[in-house]
């Protein structure tokens, strides 16, 4: 392209479109797109970084808005951050936002200046250096650490990946959110309520340290838990550690107290008082001691 073709593609926008809906929300799937995959460069630039210093994302994303403004009232595509920019300066010694400056006005001089230059340099070796570096944040060895860390780790991981490649980055973000959410949920159902009775030696205490957040997910589970509690045994409940108690949990905890004596068990329940106000304890006339 020649510096006239490249001056004629700057064009204003048709702002008689300002009322076709569709705008907005291709302009609101572009921004999500755009800024996910702005973070997702600055968590790996981040840990690119010798120096480990942390990106304000915040200001990432409102330089980001601002360049997409003006770039898209000269007719230009949107802007967002390029991990293999980053990573280029960073194996290059750059140490400072002066590398990221430097690189754009030099970006600026070689497209205004010789742009013919520009157009002989082929694609092959282009796409040779996005595959190298490429493989440099995607090698075996992250994968690796990815399934030591446990399924909680790389179930999400690998989801995300698959959705990536064989949709879109939206797409495959959401299906591994998804799936995250999903075994938040499984292991908030299942834990930490869980007695094993053949494990249980006679006169030691059965402590049930309730989560931060205990809700109606945890109902059966915390069901079983209780049922399982031998006769003669001494049962801590300790919610200290807690800010939020579904009522039909307290439910449950209120019964079991009722109950507890007929089968000889020593309940006491601590650090509920302090939650009684929010979670409504005094209702079920739950017995509480600290």
């Amino acid at each position: 392209a020649s510096f006239d073709e490249i001056i004629g593609l700057f064009t204003l926008p048709d702002f008689s479109q300002l009322s076709n809906y569709l705008i907005y929300f291709i302009a609101a799937k572009i921004a999500i797109v755009a800024s996910l995959e702005t973070l997702l460069c600055v968590e790996a630039t981040d840990k690119l970084d010798p120096q480990k210093r942390t990106t304000p994302t915040n200001r990432e994303l409102i330089a980001q808005g601002a360049g997409n403004m003006i770039s898209g009232l000269i007719g230009g595509l949107p802007i967002t951050q390029v991990i293999v920019r980053s990573s280029a300066n960073i194996q290059s010694g750059g140490k400072t936002k002066a590398s990221a400056f430097i690189h754009g006005i030099l970006l600026l001089v070689c497209v205004l200046s010789i742009p013919h230059v520009l157009n002989l340099i082929p694609k092959s070796s282009l796409a040779g250096i996005l595959i190298i570096v490429g493989y440099k944040l995607a090698k075996p060895a992250i994968f690796k650490e990815m399934l030591r860390k446990g399924p909680a780790q790389y179930i999400p991981f690998i989801v995300t990946i698959v959705g990536i490649v064989f949709t879109d980055l939206l797409t495959g973000i959401g299906l591994g959110m998804a799936v995250a959410i999903i075994q938040i949920l499984w292991n908030n159902y299942k834990l930490p309520y869980h007695f094993d009775p053949e494990k249980y030696k006679e006169g030691e205490p059965v402590n049930i340290e309730l989560s931060e957040d205990v809700s109606f997910l945890n109902k059966a589970s915390i069901h079983r838990t209780v049922d399982l509690i031998p006769n003669g045994a001494n049962v801590n409940i300790d919610a200290t550690k807690t800010k939020s108690i579904h009522p039909d949990i307290l439910e449950i905890f209120e019964e079991f107290n009722q109950l507890a004596p007929s089968k000889n068990i020593t309940v006491k329940m601590i650090g509920f008082e302090k939650k009684a106000k929010f979670n409504a304890v005094k209702e079920f006339g739950m017995s509480m001691n600290n």
